[in-house]
């Protein structure tokens, strides 16, 4: 029985220290560059088949070449390819990123998996074809998901952790005992566990809180409480209810509680197990970014909180000109409480860039007129009324 015990510990230690160099490896490699800033290029809900839609591709590159940014983030639902193609459809995503030499991480969103193929396998699959420009990784096998993990970013001299970005998983959708869907899932239970006792770990190496940004695909429950005004009834396809039905909300959201844009009703998870809530209290996320829901792409706050949505890249999914595209997000390292953040949308990056628009096959001419529209014409008409909101 001792020997027995033994053995179970020992495997434990071995199978723990094998995982210290997957984390090591990634602790010092992003730091803030030599102004001061460092820079996130934001992809979400990419949900292509292979091969990819080429003009998906040609906008990825544009944006890496002209914004530089020192890390990427894919935000989930990243390829919809079939369990045949799944792998190739990955080493076609992370192929411009490899290329280009820029890191990149990621999170799974609620249609990675559903082609076959296990996210375990996918990671595995990123890991794979981005090589040493991949730095997902799996922090906890045991927690619920995967690729849940963190990154801390170093000053600009590699002396000490400035800053930190998390990385959740919001799982899949939530079944009864029948199978049936009943709506999305969130980050679980374990997972905040594992949040708060990485976040105080990281705290006391570094000797004080530090600044994070927290990345998952779909957003977290307060956005409502955040954006959507409360009522006290319920009108079929004007409220929604929240709070597991306890409450309504008009579905048409308060204008003045966001900047940006929301042309589809906020769909986060159903049940809510205390992840922003737990965010919040402990003081050290300052945003919290999201994708799934394709056509929106705002920002608002709750509880101190940035709350932002970015926008889809797919021309393979549903999307809009208006809002299709990046967010491009800056951290300086003389201010980590605070980050800037701005959508560039393949419609900006054609009427800034001729040889770009030449190349994704959109004229400066449609691409101004798309953004001229959105400009004055849908974001008037929000400003007198919301209505806006549903147009698409």
């Amino acid at each position: 029985m001792k020997k027995r015990i033994l053995s179970a510990i020992l495997a434990l230690c071995m199978i723990t220290a094998a995982n210290i160099p997957s984390y090591a490896e990634k602790a010092d490699t992003l730091r803030f560059d030599e102004n001061g800033e460092f820079k996130i290029l934001h992809l979400c809900d990419g949900q292509d088949n292979f091969p990819a839609k080429e003009k998906m591709i040609t906008y990825i590159n544009h944006m890496l070449k002209i914004y530089k940014p020192d890390l990427v983030v894919l935000g989930g639902d990243n390829t919809v390819a079939s369990e045949e193609t799944k792998e190739q459809a990955i080493e076609e995503y992370v192929k411009p990123f490899v290329e280009n030499g820029v890191y990149f991480t990621l999170v799974f969103g609620n249609h990675d998996d559903e082609q076959g193929v296990d996210k375990d396998t996918l990671l595995e699959y990123y890991q794979k074809y981005g090589g040493k420009y991949c730095l997902a990784y799996e922090a906890d096998p045991s927690l619920h998901g995967a690729a849940i993990h963190n990154l801390p970013v170093l000053s600009s001299d590699g002396s000490k952790i400035r800053f930190n970005l998390w990385m959740f998983d919001t799982n899949t959708y939530v079944l009864d005992d029948d199978g049936n869907r009943l709506g999305y899932d969130n980050v679980r239970e374990d997972q905040i566990e594992w949040y708060k006792e990485t976040a105080a770990r990281l705290e006391a190496e570094a000797g004080e809180k530090i600044h994070s940004l927290a990345f998952q695909h779909m957003v977290p429950p307060e956005v409502y409480e955040a954006i959507y005004p409360e009522v006290s009834f319920s009108i079929k396809y004007v409220t929604e209810t929240y709070n597991d039905g306890k409450n309504y909300l008009v579905l048409t959201p308060n204008t003045s509680a966001f900047r940006g844009h929301i042309y589809e009703p906020a769909s986060p998870g159903i049940y809510n197990h205390g992840h922003f809530s737990a965010m919040a209290e402990n003081g050290d996320v300052i945003g919290v970014f999201s994708g799934h829901d394709h056509i929106n792409d705002y920002v608002t706050e709750y509880e101190g909180i940035k709350i932002v949505n970015t926008p889809g890249v797919s021309y393979n999914a549903y999307g809009n000109e208006f809002t299709r595209g990046s967010r491009l997000i800056t951290v300086r390292e003389d201010n980590t409480s605070e980050f800037t953040s701005e959508v560039i949308t393949v419609n900006d990056a054609a009427f800034a860039d001729a040889d770009f628009a030449e190349e994704i096959g959109i004229s400066r001419f449609a691409a101004g007129a798309w953004k001229f529209f959105e400009h004055w014409v849908l974001g008037i008409v929000k400003h007198m009324s919301g209505i806006a909101y549903f147009i698409y």
